[in-house]
């Protein structure tokens, strides 16, 4: 789950808890809104948690350090 869907999540919980004046009978939208959010929030967290293991901001057009080790020439015999 990537931030943008954790983000869609986040709202999408927050229009449930704070939007909808509806009575559903056997639903209880509040309760939807908060697990929602809930996910969302910790979607988030892994997605920045884990941000720098599969690229992070300098992936793209930054700067990766390489080394190359070259060996000598081999020994006369």
């Amino acid at each position: 789950m990537g931030l943008g869907v954790s983000l869609l999540l986040i709202a999408v919980g927050a229009i449930l808890v704070w939007g909808l004046q509806s009575d559903v009978a056997g639903i209880d939208e509040d309760a939807i809104g908060v697990i929602l959010m809930i996910i969302g929030a910790a979607g988030m967290l892994l997605s920045m948690l884990f941000w720098s293991s599969w690229g992070g901001p300098g992936y793209f057009g930054g700067r990766r350090r390489s080394t190359y080790v070259e060996d000598g020439p081999p020994p006369p015999p």
